[in-house]
């Protein structure tokens, strides 16, 4: 299984970047990982929040096949204790998925196409992140539901 991490637009800060590559890096000891980027719409000044939802959306959904199932990461999710993540993980890869798919929207969420798409919703806290922090925090999240899988020491570092 492939678990993939699709996000709208870049990080452009390093530092935050640096340690997003070493939990990417980590985790291609337990599974195949990508994390896909979707460039920043240009020219948003004109667009109200829907027009960029939908926009936002048109350049999703051609990202995913009908075999995936999309989790959206989402503040209306359902929230998770590591513990509980990592059951939800397993029990994912127990159904013998090709892709799991996560995905991080724009700054205003997802459009009603994009949301009728997705198989779930996760959220990662009821406190409000920046989208590159939500890159970062989901990413070691994931690295940590690993490990407990594994039953290794890093969740209780």
């Amino acid at each position: 299984m492939t678990i993939k991490l699709v996000c709208i637009g870049k990080t452009d800060n390093q530092e935050l970047d640096n340690l997003l590559k070493i939990y990417s890096d980590r985790l291609q000891h337990y599974i195949k990982f990508e994390i896909d980027i979707i460039p920043d719409l240009k020219k948003t000044k004109n667009l109200n929040e829907n027009q960029q939802k939908q926009k936002e959306g048109q350049l999703l959904l051609p990202g995913f096949e009908n075999s995936d199932f999309v989790v959206l990461l989402d503040e209306k999710g359902k929230q998770y204790t590591s513990e509980e993540f990592s059951a939800y993980l397993q029990k994912r890869m127990n159904t013998g998925l090709k892709r799991l798919i996560f995905v991080i929207g724009g700054p205003y969420g997802f459009s009603d196409e994009v949301y009728t798409r997705a198989n779930a919703k996760i959220s990662l806290s009821k406190m409000t992140f920046s989208h590159q922090m939500v890159r970062l925090f989901f990413t070691e999240q994931l690295y940590r539901a690993f490990t407990i899988l594994k039953n290794e020491p890093y969740h209780h570092r």
